[in-house]
């Protein structure tokens, strides 16, 4: 069941703006999705969705009719660092990765594949999402945005508050350690 399902079947709290359902339900897979490659945790990235759909609720008079994407995902974006800063607060550092269940997300069997073949995609899988969890989250949302979402390079300097310039260099940074046979982040810790 996807998030926009979810939303339809569940109550629905009242809108101020009869456009918010448009505008935000068309966005909820992408929202769990970022949530979930940001608080790196499926159950945690429930609850920034939905803290996200009540902000947006709330904010809704402050949205100016542009892009409703960029606006929803900028809202997810915040609220998931917000909650992961609360998370740390409380509980300390929690360690990289807590409650994701590897077995879970990557063992789907494709029944099209031959044994060996669903191995190599299993392996290949886990893989790029160690690569991807072993970024800075500065990189990895950026990726994430451009390359599993589909964003402009516009559309993602809106989300994350940055120049399209500093965009486009994230991205190629995020891009260059996933290539990078050491798996360094090629000088960001550096802050080259």
């Amino acid at each position: 069941m996807t998030w926009r399902d979810r939303w339809r079947s569940g109550p629905r709290p009242s809108s101020p703006a009869s456009e918010f359902d448009t505008v935000v339900l068309a966005h909820l897979d992408a929202a769990y999705g970022l949530a979930r490659w940001l608080v790196r945790d499926p159950h945690l990235a429930e609850d920034v969705v939905q803290e996200a759909v009540l902000r947006g609720l709330s904010y809704f008079g402050s949205f100016r009719g542009d892009d409703g994407r960029a606006w929803f995902l900028r809202i997810v974006r915040n609220t998931a660092y917000t909650m992961l800063a609360a998370r740390r607060q409380g509980e300390g550092l929690a360690p990289q990765g807590e409650g994701l269940d590897d077995d879970a997300v990557l063992n789907l069997p494709d029944l099209a594949d031959t044994p060996d073949a669903a191995l190599s995609r299993r392996q290949d899988a886990a893989q790029l999402e160690q690569a991807l969890a072993a970024l800075p989250v500065e990189l990895r949302e950026c990726l994430i945005l451009k390359e599993l979402e589909e964003l402009s390079y516009k559309e993602i300097a809106r989300i994350t508050g940055v120049p399209v310039g500093t965009v486009m260099s994230r991205l190629w940074r995020a891009r260059r350690a996933l290539i990078a046979p050491d798996g360094r982040t090629a000088g960001w810790e550096d802050g080259q």
